[in-house]
């Protein structure tokens, strides 16, 4: 046993003829009469007090600490009693990935998280309370995919707690507890049609990012981020190896996503569009810091630079270029006066990247091939997002047998022929 239980109405007195006697004390018949008191790890006493005629209830208590402590699952009481806000603010804190990936979850804290389980304590969580809220971001509206991405937010922070000693279980894990639902939607590829419709409407300095996405499958920071030194026109490559980033509304240059620094094949038709739009737009050299806005200022020649010859704004693009371009093109109606334009997700420059893959696909380039392309670091998620794109393999199927087993019909060798042989 790692402690003892203190009666708190009974002390022990020698009395004069040596012998001991338990003798009531000043508390006798007032609060709590039993104190189970013990050793914590960290060297420091904790204890838990219990009512008269409970001691056997303060008995099981200190039995269970000692088994928690024997089997490396002690938990401190105390420190269970810190909110799901303070203790989620110090982990993050801690973290050591993109600062633009900290600042997306700080917004997901604050917007998504600490509104509805911030106040609680973190040992007084129940799966009941995780379902609850999972419910409240459905009835929020929010899109199936950033629901998950926000539950993924909150399990980590109750799974740094579990390693912290924090709590003894993650609420998230309980089998009770369905994570947000996976979007099984398909995507839907543009038209070669749209695809052209969309570049025209575009204006003539942001033409040919329509060619970047379209026909080299880069993201739309990397295209913001592409210096006219690392497309390589002659041995028909791009560089690809920064993008355009929002660090807490400040633009930076960063690495690409991941940090995958690649090669993407140029095609002619793409190089030439390029040729065209350096001769009407001759690059810029920007500065901007690298990877945070306190970082060390990199300065690059960019292909796309905006009015005032500095780095594209992302959401400057999305309201005043992009969008009015889809409008143009016939692809999302004319927003009503005072209204925001129709949510178009599955038609941001991210469709142009689809329209790449599908076209890969198509002329029969291979998975791992087209997930470096990409950038993505797992063959697997590119085989995922893409597989329904692929060309039939039923048809494949076909074609190949019957190229085994169609012969030409030997002139010689028909009905006459075999009845003469008779």
């Amino acid at each position: 046993m790692p402690g003892h239980i203190q009666d708190r109405w009974y002390k022990s007195e020698t009395t004069p003829s040596g012998k001991t006697a338990r003798v009531k004390t000043d508390r006798h018949g007032t609060g709590m009469r039993y104190r189970a008191r013990y050793v914590a790890p960290d060297g420091s006493e904790r204890s838990r007090s219990f009512p008269d005629k409970q001691k056997r209830l303060a008995d099981s208590w200190l039995t269970q600490i000692a088994a928690d402590l024997a089997r490396g699952q002690y938990v401190d009481p105390a420190a269970g009693k810190v909110s799901f806000k303070q203790y989620a603010t110090t982990w993050l804190a801690s973290q050591t990935t993109e600062e633009s990936t900290i600042d997306a979850i700080d917004q997901r804290l604050r917007l998504h998280i600490f509104p509805h389980i911030g106040s609680r304590a973190m040992s007084a969580f129940t799966p009941g309370h995780i379902r609850a809220w999972c419910r409240a971001l459905q009835d929020d509206g929010l899109a199936p995919s950033y629901q998950r991405v926000i539950f993924a937010n909150v399990s980590a922070v109750f799974g740094a707690a579990l390693d912290d000693g924090v709590i003894a279980k993650n609420p998230c894990r309980a089998s009770s507890v369905r994570p947000p639902k996976r979007e099984t939607r398909k995507l839907t590829v543009w038209s070669e049609e749209r695809v052209h419709a969309v570049r025209e409407a575009l204006p003539g300095p942001y033409r040919h990012v329509v060619e970047l996405g379209a026909g080299c499958g880069l993201r739309q920071g990397e295209i913001f981020g592409l210096a006219v030194d690392e497309v390589d026109f002659l041995g028909g490559t791009v560089h690809v190896v920064r993008q355009v980033k929002m660090v807490k509304a400040r633009l930076v240059f960063a690495p690409p996503k991941g940090g995958k620094v690649r090669d993407v094949p140029l095609s002619d038709a793409v190089s030439f569009a390029l040729a065209e739009h350096i001769t009407q737009c001759p690059p810029q050299e920007v500065t901007l810091p690298w990877r945070t806005p306190d970082g060390p200022p990199v300065t690059a020649s960019l292909l796309f630079y905006s009015r005032e010859r500095k780095a594209v704004n992302r959401n400057y693009f999305n309201m005043r270029i992009w969008k009015p371009g889809l409008v143009a093109a016939g692809v999302i109606p004319q927003r009503e006066a005072g209204q925001r334009f129709q949510s178009s997700r599955e038609h941001g420059m991210h469709a142009l990247r689809h329209f790449y893959a599908s076209v890969l696909l198509d002329a029969g380039e291979n998975i791992k091939a087209l997930a470096e392309y990409l950038g993505h670091s797992d063959p697997g998620f590119t085989l995922r997002t893409y597989t329904h794109l692929m060309p039939n393999s039923q048809a494949r199927a076909r074609k190949a047998v019957d190229r085994v087993f169609r012969k030409e019909t030997d002139p010689d060798d028909g009905p006459q022929t075999a009845h003469g042989g008779s």
